[in-house]
């Protein structure tokens, strides 16, 4: 598992540079934070959703400049909402062309008539098109990404899957979702960038986290140090978390001027958290193992709540920890400052943060209290379900992967 602290630099990408990746004024200086000039997502999050001018349509000097196209892109499932932000943030992404788009139902339609920002001068083409690329992005419903990610495996791309289809193992996959046509592949490299950097660079597969998990993992991977008994999850949700076909729970009229939890303990996220705070090391502080034998993994309560928003996640966690006395307040500060240091896209608050610090951004924000009362720790995260949750997480995978600059194209 990788160190989070430890930032990623420029390295080659063999498979598709022949010399190292040429430095830019985009790059960031030695020590500096890695904050792009043009593109302020944090200060104006607008700026990250805009069509503007990107490496494939040069029209400004600024662009002209910048490093050329070095590596091709294909989307499958690219009429959704994370195909379709996909496609933006590719736009924009100084070292990669989007060369293919796929939908089953508007093959042959032009990209920008169904998704007016995305102006690539592309036409939707069937599945089976995508091919002969260096990176591919699925962006299909759980269950048809394993046979197409086979395909272009077999290709040479690497791919990254936005669906469940390489999170678990063969064995959780077929629990909650059904027998797996390719259990050979399973489990994918997990592809929460920030505590899996090494496997996610040396990878050809990478499953891209779901947005619970996201923000509930970067949450509590500092704490393992400190032993997890019990973990209570209280997440809520906008509407694009349930995906851009509707439904009539996600209805306005069903939305509108409310809050409900739902899933209550058949949420597909839930497998996913579960294993990723399983540990290798025995759970055991002065309170002793935890519950439920081996001492690995927590007790585990998740509850998500879908909220009348369109788009970001909070997530409100109470944590019985493995350590007593409960530590004090700076102790467990300085512990998520330390895990997180050098990570561009974690944020470690003085105050809870607020959803609007995160839309349209690739950032999450973590805020940490002690409870002294309770004995409990209570961490709050935050983050965009479609970008930190999704289309832009797989960026960052992507850029891991390439061995480019980790906030290229994000920031």
């Amino acid at each position: 598992m990788h160190d989070a602290r430890r930032p990623v630099g420029t390295r080659v990408c063999t498979s598709f540079l022949s010399q190292p990746f040429p430095q830019t004024s985009l790059s960031p200086s030695a020590g500096a934070h890695p904050v792009l000039s043009r593109v302020r997502p944090d200060v104006y999050p607008e700026c990250l959703m805009t069509p503007a001018t990107c490496i494939q349509t040069k029209t400004t000097a600024e662009d002209i400049v910048a490093a050329p196209c070095v590596a091709s892109a294909g989307i499958v499932g690219g009429s959704g909402y994370t195909g379709a932000l996909l496609a933006e943030l590719l736009l924009h992404h100084p070292s990669v062309k989007l060369t293919h788009m796929s939908s089953e139902t508007l093959t042959g339609e032009p990209v920008h008539r169904h998704l007016p920002r995305v102006r690539a001068g592309l036409e939707f083409c069937n599945e089976a098109d995508v091919e002969g690329v260096d990176v591919a992005f699925l962006c299909t419903p759980h269950g048809e990404a394993a046979r197409v990610a086979r395909r272009l495996l077999d290709d040479g791309a690497k791919v990254i899957d936005l669906s469940a289809d390489f999170r678990l193992t063969a064995e959780a996959y077929a629990e909650w979702y059904g027998e797996h046509p390719h259990p050979e592949l399973l489990p994918g490299v997990y592809g929460l960038t920030e505590l899996h950097r090494d496997e996610v660079a040396a990878a050809a597969l990478v499953a891209n986290p779901g947005c619970y998990p996201t923000a509930a993992l970067l949450a509590l991977a500092p704490l393992k140090q400190l032993g997890l008994l019990d973990v209570v999850i209280d997440a809520k949700s906008g509407v694009s978390g349930a995906g851009k076909t509707p439904k009539g729970t996600t209805h306005f009229c069903s939305v509108d001027s409310d809050l409900v939890a739902y899933g209550l303990g058949t949420h597909r996220h839930y497998p996913e958290i579960a294993a990723g705070l399983a540990s290798d090391e025995p759970g055991v502080g002065a309170f002793g193992a935890a519950p439920g034998g081996n001492g690995r993994a927590p007790q585990l309560t998740f509850v998500p709540h879908l909220v009348p928003l369109q788009r970001g996640i909070s997530e409100t966690i109470y944590v019985r920890a493995g350590t007593f006395p409960v530590p004090s307040q700076p102790r467990v500060s300085a512990v998520f400052r330390d895990f997180y240091a050098g990570a561009t896209f974690i944020e470690v608050c003085e105050a809870p943060p607020q959803l609007k610090d995160v839309a349209g951004t690739n950032y999450c924000r973590i805020f940490p209290h002690v409870d002294e009362c309770t004995g409990r720790i209570v961490v709050i995260s935050v983050i965009d379900n479609l970008m930190k949750g999704a289309s832009g997480q797989a960026v960052q995978n992507m850029n891991v992967m390439l061995g480019l600059p980790e906030h290229e194209g994000l920031v």
